[in-house]
């Protein structure tokens, strides 16, 4: 049997297949789903990834065996799955590596209406009776199997996004998106049907051996394709998606990254106009811009963990409306706390289409801060490393440390987030400074820390 503790991550599984996990395994994720849900019935989808159709399929028969029924929508984008599991009330699962290599897959788990599954609400459960199963044989089937069926949701989960934001009556804009071969090219074309934009299609050919390059925009070499096209072409904007298209990442007419502080800035914006004095969600590396113009709009900023449990269990605890993280994920109250990159992209067409200016110029007010992005160090010794960083800056004058997630080291002009990574023997930095010489040298010296 495969080591479960290699695949059962923070939040979902995910692995190599069919080293790491199959099928047979899959059956048994399956049943395990239906017995910790308790859920009569539950729904399902997957990506374009070889190995998806085939893994999400066991995973229904060993729900159906236990009494279930599996409402079965097939090709899916990850917000898609969250759309079925609100919209029909009904425990999910999603089959998807998101940004990982052609032979990784893994399994996104919710409950009824969107909720997470993590390691404290479910998921640990769920990888226990997996592997007593796998030791000691399948578990008793139902005297009823549940069915298995299918439902196309496409056309109304892209119905109920585009009831979230009116893009009617903006002005003409044309759009590249750049779909890295992954579920954006199934759903951006329903999606955007009978807007005023002009949509240029790059790499909308479902593919999950990422032909052109893979599908993490977050990896600048991922987006230099859809850079060159937009100033190519002279478009508005572009927007890349990730495998799952749960996330977008945004770049202005002149191919230049937005970053996705500034995207969840502008969102929070416009949220806060429609539900005033709201409060909005956002995770410790998010730039210093964020509360200030929740503040400024006169929301309520509310600082959380890094990771999709902690920021839908906060959103959820503190009613907020809007949450972002600098990972490029948006959750939206109106989408049952879940996140959804498409949402955002159609919150940024509606604000750029509704006036005259470019992009470059909309965003300067969310974009106020010089940043470093997140810095990957492998080391030996992840606590040594970060107690060597800790010890430099704890008791310094001016400075502040708390370990919401990580450690945070607060200044008057620069703050950095040093976190260690779940699954892999790395330290992670990011760093923000009111100007890039400040960020540069704050980097270089935690990195020499971090580095020794």
């Amino acid at each position: 049997m495969p080591d479960l503790s290699q695949i059962v991550k923070a939040y979902d599984v995910r692995g190599v297949v069919p080293d790491q996990w199959d099928e047979p395994l899959a059956e048994l994720f399956g049943a395990a789903f239906a017995r910790v849900t308790e859920a009569n019935a539950i729904v399902t989808g997957h990506d374009m990834r070889p190995s998806s159709p085939g893994l999400s399929r066991a995973f229904a028969r060993g729900a159906a065996a236990l009494g279930v029924d599996v409402t079965e929508i097939g090709l899916c984008s990850t917000d898609e799955l969250y759309f079925a599991s609100g919209h029909l009330g009904l425990p999910g699962a999603m089959f998807t590596a998101s940004h990982n290599p052609a032979q990784y897959n893994g399994i996104k788990m919710c409950r009824a209406g969107a909720a997470p599954v993590g390691q404290d609400t479910g998921l640990a459960e769920i990888r226990s009776l997996v592997e007593g199963w796998a030791a000691d044989g399948a578990p008793e089937p139902a005297a009823r199997p549940g069915t298995i069926t299918q439902q196309d949701v496409l056309a109304d989960y892209a119905a109920h996004l585009r009831s979230l934001v009116d893009l009617t009556a903006i002005r003409p804009l044309k759009v590249v998106v750049d779909a890295g071969n992954g579920m954006g090219g199934h759903t951006v074309p329903t999606v955007f049907d009978g807007l005023p934009l002009d949509l240029d299609a790059l790499y909308f050919e479902l593919d999950g051996t990422f032909p052109h390059h893979e599908a993490n925009p977050l990896d600048p070499k991922n987006i230099v394709d859809l850079q060159a096209r937009v100033r190519e072409t002279g478009a508005d904007i572009g927007l890349a998606f990730d495998g799952d298209a749960d996330r977008c990442f945004v770049v202005d007419e002149r191919g230049e990254p937005v970053s996705p502080s500034a995207i969840t800035a502008l969102v929070a914006a416009r949220e806060l106009a429609k539900h005033p004095g709201g409060t909005i969600i956002h995770n410790c590396i998010t730039s210093w811009s964020v509360p200030e113009v929740v503040k400024e709009n006169g929301g309520t900023p509310v600082r959380t963990r890094v990771g999709h449990s902690f920021i839908k269990a906060e959103m959820a605890r503190s009613g907020a409306i809007f949450g972002g993280e600098h990972s490029a994920h948006y959750y939206f109250r109106d989408f049952w706390n879940a996140d959804t990159g498409m949402l955002a992209a159609l919150h940024v067409l509606a604000a750029l289409g509704g006036q005259d200016g470019p992009l470059s110029e909309l965003v300067e007010q969310y974009d106020r801060y010089a940043a470093s992005g997140e810095i990957n160090s492998t080391v030996a010794d992840q606590t040594a490393r970060a107690e060597a960083v800790r010890a430099a800056y704890e008791g310094r004058e001016g400075v502040t440390l708390d370990e919401l997630d990580g450690l945070t080291v607060t200044a008057a002009d620069w703050w950095f987030n040093l976190r260690p990574s779940n699954t892999e023997p790395l330290l992670r930095l990011n760093v923000e400074a009111r100007d890039t010489e400040t960020a540069d040298r704050v980097r270089d010296e935690v990195l020499a820390l971090v580095r020794a």
